[in-house]
């Protein structure tokens, strides 16, 4: 099954995020039947492990948009306000695409559902809690999503080894998970910013998702027959987490930065990769130009 799109249809109006640089940018991924099964590197384990961050991000987006509306009404600043907009039209749109992409992942047999259910558990627990610890979450998920973001643009051997037809989406993604990865910090900022809520969010968050995720890369690989793969196991796990090498643990250390007392998402400055990377997706010969509805809103 090959999933195609109409062709782009322009717009005049700018948005409100794009006018403060968050642009929500309304892409309609093409997922054709011709990118291979295991889009990492071949490898069974890597590939799904990516599959079910995809399968988790719908829930998890709209958890932090709703943290972030609880204090909307609080905010006075405009440009602050224009941020929110923003942040809120991308995270839309990301829970869009990943539900589009978890369904191609379902009619390829790659069950993503699993992942999907077990963190709405987790992100309940979340919600019992109250909602200024709720956006402290929020603030600290967003934080490694934006450094997961970062690693995925910068990291040649990554991009090198991903099914290009599948990473245009995760580019996007990462690409926009860096221009609005201070505003919901910001918005904690000014409704408060309690440093011990923000260090109690690290085991909340840990201690709510982490089982689901767990449970949810078990049964994928089990219902993939993966489960006893041992070689390929063994060679996608070097891939994500290997010491100084792996994907995901290049970039663990950074996490912890957090709990620092004077901590700001802006402290990685990330802009100049911004700017690479919206020329190469969004510019004149953009990448993705071609399957973007809203380019001349966003610029």
């Amino acid at each position: 099954m090959s999933i195609s799109v109409a062709s782009p249809a322009p717009t005049s109006r700018r948005t409100a995020g794009a006018s403060v640089g968050i642009p929500p940018r309304q892409v309609d991924f093409p997922l054709p039947d011709s990118s291979p099964r295991y889009f990492y590197d071949n490898n069974p384990f890597a590939t799904l492990f990516f599959a079910m961050l995809s399968g988790i991000f719908p829930p998890g987006e709209r958890y932090f948009m709703d943290s972030v509306k609880h204090f909307r009404h609080r905010i006075k600043d405009k440009t602050l306000q224009a941020q929110i907009a923003g942040f809120i039209g991308q995270e839309a749109l990301h829970g869009r695409e990943h539900d589009r992409l978890n369904s191609f992942f379902t009619s390829r047999g790659i069950e993503t559902r699993y992942a999907e259910e077990a963190i709405k558990v987790g992100l309940n627990l979340l919600k019992k809690i109250s909602p200024s610890q709720q956006l402290a979450c929020t603030t600290f998920m967003e934080h490694f999503t934006a450094l997961l973001g970062e690693q995925l643009l910068k990291d040649e051997r990554f991009r090198a080894n991903a099914d290009p037809q599948m990473l245009h989406l995760w580019l996007w993604h990462a690409l926009e998970e860096l221009e609005h990865k201070a505003v919901a910090y910001d918005v904690y900022e000014q409704i408060g910013n309690r440093r011990l809520e923000r260090i109690l969010a690290i085991p909340l968050v840990a201690g709510a998702l982490l089982p689901a995720i767990g449970y949810s890369m078990a049964m994928m690989m089990i219902t993939d027959g993966q489960l006893l793969n041992m070689k390929e196991n063994r060679k996608g796990l070097r891939l994500l987490f290997a010491p100084k090498t792996g994907f995901i643990s290049r970039f663990i250390p950074k996490v912890f930065d957090f709990a620092k007392k004077d901590f700001h998402p802006n402290q990685h400055d990330t802009e100049a990769l911004v700017a690479e990377w919206k020329v190469r997706l969004f510019g004149e010969n953009g990448e993705l130009n071609a399957w973007t509805r809203n380019l001349d809103a966003i610029h």
